[in-house]
């Protein structure tokens, strides 16, 4: 707990620096863009300045304990494997959307091969740069916090509850008329927590915790995030892939299936993920810790 209310002070205090920098940035005129997303992206930007001194003051800056401690060959190696695997798990879910008619085809009309080879390499290139730096934090720094305090379990919950809050702490904008100033800024600022409250956004965070859980215990089983690399960039490639290539049908009747979030990680996902975590556990992390535990009896 303690671990997990560090790095959460650590992202609050970024946004809190995003929000005062905002005003005067917006008061100079140069940027042409919406405040809320100026905020986000100020937000980011020091978030990842600042995390390699935050990680330093938390002793958390070795290979190993960020989940790096692997050659560079097999390392690369088992990111691509985990993003095969990626692709195949959100491919399924996405495959069952399509079946229940919740999520449409929306194809081109032609040029569809140079279509999705564009869309699909900037799929694959956020995807893998979105899997490297979300997993370094969370699989990787926070993750080793937790356990090197506390029990599996403690690791795995706090770590996927973070993943999950995180994803839906974004700034939105403010009332039509009123004026971004400080007191906006700080209206923006509140908004970015009363989002955690609002009924609409429980199937995202389940199915984000969920997707935290699975993560959490690949990392614990393989000892390094190279999988969780992989698995995560190819959950984005297909998401971020799919929804360029389809549309959501929000008068089916089971399209509370796929969530606000991105029409896609909704219930059915919590579902999915659920499963395959519980599957994960039973069959590959599960019997390794009672050989392991068997061998320390012997021993």
């Amino acid at each position: 707990m303690r671990s997990t209310i560090l790095f959460f002070g650590y992202l609050f205090l970024c946004l809190a620096l995003a929000a005062v920098i905002t005003v005067p940035l917006m008061a100079t005129g140069w940027l042409d863009y919406e405040p809320q997303r100026i905020m986000g992206r100020l937000a980011q930007l020091f978030i990842l300045l600042g995390l390699w001194p935050f990680l330093r003051l938390l002793g958390l800056d070795d290979r190993a304990t960020l989940g790096l401690g692997v050659a560079r060959r097999p390392f690369l190696a088992r990111v691509a494997l985990g993003w095969v695997l990626g692709v195949l798990i959100l491919a399924g879910l996405m495959g069952m959307l399509l079946g229940v008619g919740v999520r449409v085809p929306d194809l081109p009309a032609s040029g569809l091969a140079g279509a999705v080879a564009g869309k699909a390499a900037g799929a694959l290139v956020g995807g893998l740069l979105i899997g490297l730096l979300e997993e370094l934090f969370f699989r990787g720094a926070l993750f080793s916090a937790i356990r090197r305090r506390g029990s599996l379990a403690d690791a795995v919950v706090w770590s996927a509850l973070l993943y999950a809050l995180v994803h839906v702490l974004k700034p939105h904008g403010l009332p039509a008329g009123m004026a971004f100033d400080w007191d906006g800024a700080r209206m923006m600022f509140v908004q970015v927590f009363s989002g955690l409250f609002q009924w609409k956004h429980l199937d995202t965070l389940a199915a984000l915790f969920m997707a935290g859980v699975l993560l959490a215990l690949v990392r614990e089983r393989s000892g390094h995030i190279a999988w969780c690399i992989g698995l995560h960039a190819g959950w984005v490639f297909v998401i971020q892939l799919g929804r360029r290539l389809t549309d959501g049908d929000d008068g089916a009747a089971l399209a509370f299936l796929a969530g606000a979030y991105d029409g896609v990680i909704g219930w059915l996902a919590v579902l999915w993920l659920a499963l395959l975590s519980w599957l994960y556990w039973r069959l590959l992390l599960l019997p390794g810790r009672r050989r392991l535990a068997a061998s320390r009896r012997t021993g």
